[in-house]
């Protein structure tokens, strides 16, 4: 996967060793390639703080940014010219003279069951156990079935899997968008609807992040932009800023496009999923980012601060 193109250089890709990762690099690598003919793309592979610390809640080692911290470094040192992302694990803040330049279309953005003897969430037995690593999840799962026993579940998608086979839980909960990139999907056995429970912010969707005023990398992945997925994660990332939000706390939000128009649903949850706090907000997709934000103060507003300080206090 070496070699030159026509403008003299190697287009390298920071991702992740995990398969799913690897998949987002490879994907948008095929695109590339398929795009500018004779171009030379390489994966550039590395081990993340997030893959290395399996044994703790994300909550509590640092949270989402700990799965993009090595990429972004390998960008602003030159030793890589892009990075492939999961949106839902770039948090709201970037590094100065690093930016998410585009976003792919998105993948169905639903979380989802995967049981033993194909059970859907209803018909899993009374505390049963359940592994997720998302406090939103959790939270979210205590309100639809107060009874489970939730347990923390960290790794990679095959690892999770492997787990549940082996009997250490009776269902776990993943991203329905994993699955179906790896071709994993025939496992689920539940699919959530979004008003059971919403997705995480940018959920489904794979961004490209590479320096700020590198004019050849961002002309080179122009044509991958999905303006669908660019106006929603927008709105969901303002959202999210407007809580100062990451995955130490109970947050989602999910943008719908239908034409020109726009609708944002979010929601902040207690941990215990006793206190749930929902709003919502529609209008113009060209107001993405207001529409969002706007969400974030409606759920500011209807008590959503008391919530995020009293998961901040120690």
């Amino acid at each position: 996967m070496s070699g030159r193109d026509e403008s003299g250089g190697i287009v390298r890709i920071a991702t992740r060793g995990s398969q799913l990762a690897l998949w987002q690099a490879e994907h948008v690598r095929e695109r590339l390639v398929a795009l500018h003919p004779g171009l030379a793309v390489e994966l550039v592979a590395m081990k993340t703080t997030g893959d290395k610390i399996l044994d703790a809640p994300l909550a509590k080692i640092g949270g989402k940014g700990l799965f993009v911290k090595e990429l972004e470094q390998a960008m602003l040192e030159g030793r890589a010219d892009l990075a492939v992302h999961s949106m839902k694990d770039v948090p709201v803040e970037l590094p100065d003279g690093l930016h998410i330049a585009c976003v792919l279309t998105r993948e169905d953005p639903r979380d989802c069951l995967l049981a033993r003897n194909g059970r859907d969430l209803a018909s899993l037995p009374h505390g049963a156990i359940v592994g997720t690593s998302s406090l939103r999840r959790r939270s979210q799962l205590r309100i639809l079935r107060a009874d489970l026993d939730l347990r923390d579940l960290r790794g990679n998608v095959n690892t999770r899997l492997a787990r549940l086979a082996n009997g250490e839980y009776d269902a776990i909960v993943l991203a329905f968008a994993g699955l179906k990139r790896l071709a994993l999907e025939r496992g689920v056995t539940h699919r959530f609807a979004t008003r059971d429970m919403l997705p995480a912010i940018g959920q489904g969707i794979i961004g490209i992040e590479c320096r700020r005023g590198d004019a050849r990398i961002e002309a080179l992945i122009a044509p991958l932009a999905d303006a669908d997925a660019r106006d929603a994660i927008a709105a969901e990332r303002a959202l999210n800023a407007a809580l100062h939000g990451g995955c130490q706390v109970p947050i989602a939000g999910h943008a719908e496009i239908d034409g020109e128009h726009l609708r944002i649903a979010g929601l902040v949850a207690s941990l215990d999923g006793r206190e749930c706090i929902r709003a919502e907000a529609e209008g113009p997709r060209r107001d993405a980012a207001a529409l969002g934000a706007n969400v974030g103060h409606l759920l500011l507003a209807r008590g959503a601060q008391r919530i995020l300080d009293a998961i901040a206090t120690p």
